[in-house]
């Protein structure tokens, strides 16, 4: 389905990215990764993946909180790949303290991160994508991108933020051929989440898996993570041509968290 596109996933070396990457190269896509992490493991992994899926993947160590480091990744991806067709912004991170208390190098750099880089990355696509008129933007927002939690401010305000940059973008491009919508995952069993569940197990005095379904339960009616796969999966759908006339859309994989 994707054969001959070119993909780049922020923040893919592990989690939701590297599912998503992975989903879409299972269609077909070439792949750009985008992360930190040991050389040697991601050398591994690109080569694993080209090799299990007959695509193209190349890497990217940009620093998502810096526009510099964006602008010269696109600079550099210009050498060798001929476009980008499909971008999902996946990079993220987490702190969490109370408003009052919130380190504002924290919150400088969550907004940085959550949500500036992805206008970064699609002030450079679009033009392209116009031009082929054909794209697909995928951002990866969070069921914190539609309810709030406490002493989450910043990751609440940047979520909400790529909500709302979604839908401008959908409106701005909605004559193109180029879409973009947004998917909001609940409780993903990802490094950033599991950094909440031991900080939860050592304030309650809990063993680990005890405070991930105390997490989970607390927001989740479901009690189950939601799988990364699930998300690339409906990054694929959200390339397909079945959702060509979705745009500006949010896409809720949450358990039942915002039914409540």
């Amino acid at each position: 389905m994707l054969n001959g596109k070119y993909a780049l996933v922020t923040g893919s070396t592990s989690g939701i990215g590297l599912a998503t990457a992975r989903a879409l190269a299972g269609e077909g896509a070439h792949i750009i990764l985008n992360g930190f992490g040991d050389a040697k493991q991601i050398a591994k992994l690109r080569k694993d993946m080209a090799e299990e899926f007959g695509v193209k993947v190349a890497f990217s160590d940009a620093d998502m909180s810096r526009s510099d480091h964006i602008d010269l990744m696109f600079e550099q991806l210009s050498e060798s790949i001929p476009q980008i067709d499909i971008l999902v912004n996946n990079v993220g991170i987490q702190h969490t303290a109370p408003i009052d208390e919130f380190p504002v190098e924290k919150w400088d750099a969550i907004l940085a991160i959550n949500l500036s880089s992805s206008f970064h990355t699609m002030r450079h696509v679009i033009p392209g994508m116009r031009e082929r008129k054909w794209g697909r933007i995928i951002n990866i927002a969070s069921t914190h991108g539609l309810v709030a939690s406490v002493n989450k401010s910043a990751y609440v305000a940047a979520k909400h933020g790529i909500i709302g940059l979604t839908k401008v973008a959908a409106l701005e491009l909605a004559e193109s051929g180029v879409t973009c919508n947004a998917i909001c995952p609940g409780w993903v069993r990802t490094p950033l989440v599991e950094k909440q569940i031991e900080a939860r197990a050592k304030a309650k005095g809990m063993e680990i898996e005890e405070a991930a379904r105390d997490l989970l339960m607390e927001k989740q009616p479901t009690g189950r993570f939601i799988k990364p796969e699930d998300i690339g999966g409906m990054a694929v759908f959200l390339t397909s041509p079945h959702a060509a006339g979705v745009t500006g859309s949010v896409y809720v994989l949450d358990g039942g968290w915002t039914a409540q």
